[in-house]
């Protein structure tokens, strides 16, 4: 009897295992290739996990498959392309960030004013500032309602349109590209490429904006610099009760952007901004691990005069450094 379930065991494993090898053969995973010269991961050619075998899945809540260049292991991961507010080089909420040294820490800045996340010698990334304050209060309350890139001799734009109520069928994104209006259609996985010949300014790469939901998400890619994930949301009432806000939901929810930055082709140790001085080599973060509510200064060092201005005082981009 013993021999007899010991056959059919056997047996079952062995179709299990067909059934595996069958399903991977039928399963066209892609192949990713990292084109960043300085990458460690350089034109090596490296297949997408079965988990997730393509880089743009049919079901919007299904991870893609990313590879992380700067890594020495050149391995494709699985990763959902909308932002994961506990990862590094995330921002969110009032505004909550990562650094790219994984400790949490908080910016307010000043509404209706611009600031520098991030200033390298080829990439500059500010972001305005919105928000009230209460009577009692002497801050703000903020959150980043758009960002401003400069990169290659251009300019890209996203922002967060305003909205007196919130609605989930409404598109709040808005992009422009060196100075004019992009049109992203609406639905997943809509994709939008820009190149230098779509401008005046010439040299340098363009920018991808690709629908990460049928609205108010997308994955923004500068190719072989940096990739951003947002999304739009509103400051629920629900947020409003639990901190405090006290915001007269009769004319704005707030709506802003959460997002997410991955940087492809690595930072120079100079780097600088409210993010991005966080990844530099031998950076010691003021917020220290398990704070509740670690704030940091820097308004400053890091106010600029307009959202695509690079004229902060700690600002080390320059169009000049950018290698044509």
């Amino acid at each position: 009897m013993i021999s007899i379930s010991n056959k059919v065991l056997v047996s079952l494993v062995l179709v299990l295992i067909s059934h595996v090898c069958l399903v991977r053969g039928y399963i066209n995973t892609e192949t990713v290739v990292c084109y960043t010269k300085s990458c460690p991961c350089f034109l090596k050619r490296v297949k997408c996990p079965i988990q997730c075998p393509s880089q743009h899945p049919q079901n919007p809540k299904d991870k893609a498959c990313f590879l992380n260049c700067n890594s020495p292991i050149c391995k494709a991961e699985c990763k959902h392309k909308k932002p994961n507010c506990n990862g590094p080089g995330a921002a969110c909420l009032d505004p909550r960030f990562i650094g790219g040294d994984g400790i949490v820490f908080y910016f307010h800045g000043k509404s209706n004013q611009h600031f520098t996340l991030l200033s390298d010698r080829n990439l500059h990334i500010n972001a305005r500032f919105i928000g009230l304050r209460p009577a009692g209060r002497q801050r703000d309350f903020t959150w980043i309602q758009a960002l401003g890139i400069l990169f290659d001799n251009h300019t890209f734009s996203v922002e967060a349109t305003k909205a007196v109520k919130w609605d989930d069928g409404v598109d709040r994104l808005k992009f422009s590209y060196d100075g004019e209006e992009l049109h992203l259609p609406e639905g997943y996985p809509s994709l939008l490429r820009t190149s230098p010949e779509n401008s005046g300014s010439g040299g340098g790469g363009g920018v991808e904006v690709e629908r990460t939901s049928d609205r108010n998400g997308v994955l923004v890619v500068l190719p072989e610099v940096a990739e951003i994930s947002i999304t739009v949301v509103p400051v629920t009432e629900e947020d409003d009760r639990v901190h405090g806000y006290r915001i007269p939901f009769s004319d704005d929810c707030f709506a802003h952007l959460e997002v997410q930055f991955r940087f492809i082709g690595g930072l120079s140790p100079e780097v600088e901004g409210v993010l991005g001085k966080t990844y530099r080599p031998e950076f010691v973060n003021p917020a220290k691990p398990g704070v509740a509510m670690a704030i940091v200064g820097g308004e400053d060092k890091y106010r600029t005069s307009s959202l695509l201005a690079a004229d902060c005082v700690n600002c080390v981009f320059s169009h000049e450094s950018v290698e044509l």
